[in-house]
């Protein structure tokens, strides 16, 4: 909606973006709600699924480093950069699920869709 303005300006009024804004936030959230799939435990889960894609790697690192500490042994520790490489490796795999994550409920949502 154009305000006519009696100084020529042609752009929405600062009324009509927050009336835009407003609206467009609440069927975000109504989307949201109905979805059924965001509620309390899902959000649990997702944190949990991400700190076990972080912990796994890190002690499959210092598990194979202390391994190799123990049969050859050498002047640098291969735990401290094993244990380095792991959180690295979780990391870059719980950005990946959180990425794969933000993608889908962006490509979902109602204004993407033009509802």
């Amino acid at each position: 909606m154009r305000s006519s303005r009696p100084d020529g300006d042609n752009h929405p009024g600062p009324d009509h973006r927050l009336v835009y804004e407003i609206a467009r936030k609440e069927k975000r959230k109504l989307w949201s709600r109905g979805r059924g799939k965001n509620n309390v435990w899902f959000g649990l889960g997702m944190f949990g699924l991400i700190g076990w894609s972080v912990a796994i790697p890190t002690l499959l690192g210092i598990a194979v480093g202390i391994w190799i500490d123990q049969t050859w042994p050498s002047e640098f520790s291969w735990t401290l950069m094993l244990l380095a490489i792991g959180v690295t490796v979780g990391c870059l795999n719980a950005w990946a699920w959180v990425s794969r994550e933000r993608r889908l409920i962006l490509r979902k949502r109602p204004e993407e869709q033009g509802e």
